[in-house]
């Protein structure tokens, strides 16, 4: 029985045959081997261990034979990649494999890397966290919000040498939360296995590794760690650096902080709040994430007997300025409740057209991250030497003590999700109208009940 490995689907995957491991080629690859589906033997026993160095090398494989430049990179011989098999004498190379280029610098890697990586991720991702806070980290780059400008923090790695010797301390310095710096790390390391496997260095040692302690030992995971506030923490109570900062922190405001907050916009004196505050209702209603607002046009409103529900299916993204598909790139159907119901009847104009947006501005645009923060955060304007400050109706709530503390408008969804699963509501709808799990949800917003008991029967 041939198990498949998850991946690298539908291009190379590993199997097992009668004990030993063996790549299979998909057949979008027949003509390189003479119009047959192509299998490899590994010379490898099925074992754990050597799966993960099967699933390696199939990842070296494919980097080759994805790059425009394939055939002076792939080896049919598979010497290459480290294989000897009784075709290497026979094989012949379509053309000779480059000699590695001179020694790269961090930047030029990461560049090359960001092409590579581009079309493998939404618009939104791409610019914002990869084109900008990993580039701003590798490049030493930190926003000054007092300047209002970008300035150097003394870690910049951009241009040195990957074999350079103050590579560690440098990322050691860097002042990015521990969040982006492994995640960056994680990055440049994945960027320098693409570089090896392309023939474009002569390290053998990938210098991003275990800097800073970030081993790729997978055997430690499970032992406790500490924090830089030097708590003592379990494996399970460790924040999982894949999941988005904006989902890990999953605090909430109370019911009375959300109708302290909605109530808040409503009664503003200036009209851009007001102007607001239905926006900010509908999000403490729904949960949805604000790009998926933004988005929202009557036309994905369905209010009446036969159907009554909301459909997310886009998101906006005000630094692109771009309609894109949601987050997880599905499309959710929405329940309207009575209280929500009562909210979109309010707000909708008697002439609206399918296509008008649900919630514009004063100026009749759509909102986007910025312009909604500085109504939910503040405003800062002014010159290098002098900024003011306008705080949000949030930060000023905060700030009076009418609610316990500041949380950023994507806890409008962690308040959702925590007041319905406390109430009761069932978990698998909760979470196909979230775009969440039944597990994630049980997690993380309702936690383990100490009180609970199997039944005796």
């Amino acid at each position: 029985m041939y198990a498949k490995t998850p991946a690298l689907p539908e291009t190379i995957t590993v199997q097992s045959d009668k004990g030993s491991l063996r790549l299979q080629f998909s057949t979008k690859y027949n003509p390189i081997f003479g119009g047959k589906r192509k299998h490899q033997g590994l010379g490898m026993k099925d074992t754990p261990e050597n799966w993960q160095k099967a699933v390696a090398i199939a990842y070296r494989i494919e980097g080759d034979l994805q790059h425009p430049d394939w055939q002076q990179l792939f080896d049919p011989s598979f010497a290459k990649y480290g294989l000897k098999t009784k075709y290497t004498a026979e094989l012949k190379l379509a053309a000779p494999i480059p000699e590695p280029e001179p020694e790269m610098t961090v930047g030029a890697m990461w560049e090359d890397y960001l092409i590579w990586k581009q079309p493998q991720l939404q618009p939104t991702t791409f610019e914002t966290i990869f084109r900008g806070t990993y580039t701003n980290i590798i490049k030493g780059l930190h926003w000054d919000y007092s300047r209002h400008e970008f300035i150097d923090n003394g870690s910049e790695i951009y241009s040195l040498l990957l074999s350079d010797s103050n590579l560690e301390q440098r990322i050691t310095q860097q002042t990015a939360s521990v969040r982006n710096k492994v995640r960056v790390q994680a990055e440049l390391s994945q960027a320098f296995a693409r570089l090896q496997s392309m023939g474009k260095t002569k390290l053998t040692v990938n210098p991003f590794v275990t800097i800073g302690g970030n081993t790729e030992n997978k055997k430690d995971k499970y032992k406790p760690t500490i924090n830089a506030a030097g708590e003592v923490k379990e494996w399970w109570e460790t924040d999982n650096t894949d999941i988005d900062s904006n989902e890990s922190d999953r605090r909430a405001f109370t019911k009375e902080e959300r109708d302290t907050i909605i109530k808040a916009f409503y009664e503003s004196s200036s009209r851009r709040h007001r102007q607001a505050a239905p926006l900010v209702e509908f999000l403490f209603l729904t949960g949805c994430r604000s790009g998926e607002a933004f988005a929202l046009r009557w036309q994905d409103v369905f209010i009446g007997r036969d159907k009554n529900y909301v459909r997310f299916s886009k998101s906006y993204n005000g630094r692109l300025k771009n309609t894109q598909v949601t987050k997880t790139g599905e499309v959710r159907l929405f329940k309207i409740y009575p209280k929500l119901n009562d909210l979109l009847n309010r707000i909708k104009p008697i002439n609206a057209k399918y296509t008008d947006l649900v919630f514009v501005n004063t100026q009749g645009n759509s909102y986007n991250t910025n312009t909604f923060g500085d109504l939910w955060q503040e405003a800062r304007c002014g010159a290098k030497d002098k900024v003011y400050r306008y705080p949000g109706i949030v930060t000023q709530l905060a700030e009076s003590g009418a609610i316990s503390c500041y949380l950023s408008p994507y806890h409008t969804r962690h308040t959702f999700i925590t007041l319905m699963a406390q109430a009761g509501t069932d978990l698998l709808l909760l979470a196909t109208a979230c775009g969440n799990s039944v597990e994630i949800i049980q997690r993380h917003y309702l936690g383990v009940n100490t009180e609970a008991n199997f039944p005796d029967i």
